[in-house]
This record gives structure tokens, sequence and C-alpha cells, in this order.
């Protein structure tokens, strides 16, 4: 699984592909290492379904890219309250969740489970 530096420069953020059109279970075809940028991170889930579509979203981070925890994040209509829980969707959205800058990470990618019928697309932007 490759990984892509998106280390911020100067005022503008980076920007990343996770995902492209992934189908399946399993993490994202990409690894974002943000270097040491202590930004939050935004995250763009496109979803296109099948019949009876279901995925399972963990969200999770890394300081050596090897050990994994859930990271800190929040659903864009929220962005006051924070979560480690893994989510699902079910239908075709685009989904936006802010990666908290509170818990130290550089590496990130999203784990899918019981994907059914489900397409993602997934971009990162670190600050």
């Amino acid at each position: 699984m490759p990984t892509i530096e998106v280390i911020p420069s100067g005022q503008f953020p980076d920007l990343a592909n996770l995902s492209v059109a992934q189908v399946g279970s399993g993490a994202s075809t990409n690894i974002a290492d943000r270097g040491g940028a202590l930004g939050p991170a935004l995250l763009k889930i496109t979803t296109t379904i099948g019949a009876t579509p279901t995925c399972t979203y963990a969200i999770e981070i890394s300081a050596d890219g090897t050990a994994w925890l859930p990271a800190a994040y929040s659903d864009s209509a929220t962005p006051t309250v924070a979560s480690v829980a893994t989510f699902v969707i079910t239908t075709a959205i685009t989904a936006w969740k802010v990666v908290r800058a509170e818990i130290p990470w550089r590496f990130l990618r999203i784990t899918y489970s019981a994907n059914t019928n489900v397409t993602n697309t997934v971009d990162i932007w670190t600050f």
C-alpha cells in the first residue's frame, strides 16, 4: 500500500487521494503521511452504491505507519463533537469528516469493513 505525502506548505493545505473507486473491505489503497504537520485534516468520503449497500468505516491514525489506533474525528454537521467510533454509510453520499488536531499523528488511513456494494473515493486535505 503506497504512502503519499500530504505535507501542507505555508498557508496552503495539501491534498491526496486515499481511495479512488475502491471496492471491497480492507485498508484504503493509500496511506497519508503528513510529516511534521500538526493541524487538523479534512476527509471527503464519496460513495456510489449498488443494491442493498452498506459499508463500515474506521478512520485510523499512526505515529509510525505500523501500529494503528482510532482517530478522533468530528462530523461536518457537528464539528465540536469528537468521536473515535466506526460509522456506517448505506447511501450514495458525500460525507465530510474533520480529523482532530488534539491527538498527535503522522499517518492516516481508512479501513473499510462489511462492504457490500459500496464504491469509495476518499480525499484528504492536511492543514
